[in-house]
């Protein structure tokens, strides 16, 4: 087992460059499984669920191979029986549902895993490929679906899922006639689906719009593409260069994906540079409070409501955070308590009242986004803390230690055996 041992007080300074998109990739992934031929992907993070996914593939009949961020992927004839211990890992297995129902006419799979962030349901993707023709029945955690080839036709969503938009979306790649999905999710990465599927031959509009038309084709090939840079990443580094009065520059993204942020840290009294491919941020002594509310693209992304709110521990006066996506996002706030943040949660909002200083101490990461909160904590704190559960953290950022590291941050690996284990080895 490990843990992160970080020393803080330390600012940020230098230039770290953004990797690929982790909530891209996995979604162009399991879009091959519609193609046949070779794949090359570029900018691919070596990041637990990247191999999580290539395992999941793998079983499918997918030859994988990822060496210096270049995926290669050789998919041939499939089976539709997905591995159940893999898609417990992860939620984005679900994915490989639509493409594998599309090209195979079959598909069984099992109720995926993940963070525990909230309730996290399923339905929208199983309601809407019903609509497009699948029958699909539920029994002992499995899923199975069939449909001879999909039917087109108009959906509306209840809510803007980012992962049913998706699924939908490449499910109707090859069915008969044309699909249109209403309310869709906006989030860049869906644009970046809809650029790879096009360019394996599908006919795919309005990606980005509220409005998604997919006319159905025949069959897909295959492409060579490079995934879009991790706007979540991103965010997260220019976060972390703000709360330890650094000056920090993060190269390889695309600014449009994170105006939301950077008007908040503006608002915050934060200094900010806007270049073509790259965001500079300087810190300060003291900064002012800010309110978010989480919302769908794009609004407040929730995927950096933790590591915003950890900022605002610091600022001087109240910050008023509202989490209006998943349910149980606050899972880092007892650990910034522990720390010494002042914080009250009340349902899906937490006030958070700025104090003068956090204190390293023990904390435990529950998920992913609540593991790079406490590392960013972690740096701003008087002196050393210990998160362990940093096999969540794993999941999604790459050599976020070395990248660290490079830019002046006092955070080591430590190898560890909890007092449980080690008595039950006596």
């Amino acid at each position: 087992m490990r843990k992160l041992l970080v020393e803080g007080g330390n600012p940020l300074k230098g230039t770290v460059r953004i990797s690929g998109a982790k909530n891209s990739v996995l979604k162009l992934m399991a879009a091959s499984l519609l193609g046949t031929g070779k794949f090359e992907i570029g900018d691919v993070p070596a990041i637990k669920d990247v191999y999580t996914m290539i395992g999941v593939l793998e079983s499918l009949g997918v030859k994988a191979k990822l060496i210096d961020s270049k995926l290669t992927l050789e998919v041939g004839e499939l089976t539709g029986v997905t591995p159940t211990d893999l898609v417990q890992e992860m939620r984005a297995s679900i994915q490989v549902m639509g493409p594998l129902l599309a090209r195979l006419g079959w598909v069984r799979i099992t109720k995926p895993g993940g963070c525990a962030i909230g309730d996290r349901p399923i339905d929208l993707h199983l309601k809407n490929l019903r609509k497009l023709g699948a029958d699909i029945q539920e029994e002992h955690g499995f899923i199975t679906a069939r449909a001879k080839r999909l039917v087109g036709c108009e959906i509306v969503l209840d809510f803007p899922s980012v992962g049913a938009t998706e699924n939908i979306m490449m499910a109707a790649t090859l069915a008969e006639g044309t699909t249109v999905i209403h309310n869709a999710a906006r989030e860049p990465e869906i644009v970046d689906a809809q650029n790879f599927l096009n360019q394996m031959g599908a006919k795919i509009f309005g990606a980005g719009s509220n409005s998604i038309t997919i006319h159905g084709v025949d069959s897909l090939g295959n492409t060579n593409y490079r995934v879009i840079p991790d706007r979540i990443e991103a965010g997260s580094f220019l976060i972390a260069g703000a709360i330890t009065q650094g000056k920090l520059t993060v190269e390889n993204v695309i600014p449009q994906h994170l105006v939301h942020l950077i008007d908040k840290l503006k608002e915050n009294g934060f200094e900010l540079e806007v270049a073509a491919n790259s965001i500079t941020i300087t810190g300060r002594n003291k900064f002012y409070p800010a309110n978010i509310l989480t919302l769908p693209y794009p609004g407040f992304a929730t995927d950096l409501q933790p590591q915003y709110l950890t900022l605002t521990c610091l600022a001087q006066g109240s910050s008023l955070i509202r989490e209006t996506v998943y349910s149980r996002r606050f899972g880092h706030v007892e650990e910034l308590r522990r720390m010494g943040a002042n914080i009250e949660v009340d349902g899906n909002a937490a006030l958070v009242r700025g104090v003068k200083e956090l204190s390293g101490t023990s904390v435990r990461a529950s998920d992913l986004r609540a593991g790079a909160a406490l590392v960013i904590a972690g740096l701003a704190a008087n002196g050393q803390s210990e998160i362990t559960g940093v096999e969540h953290i794993e999941r999604g950022y790459e050599k976020l230690v070395d990248k660290l590291q490079a830019v002046g941050g006092r955070i080591r690996w430590e190898e560890w055996t909890s007092h449980f284990l080690k008595e039950n080895e006596k």
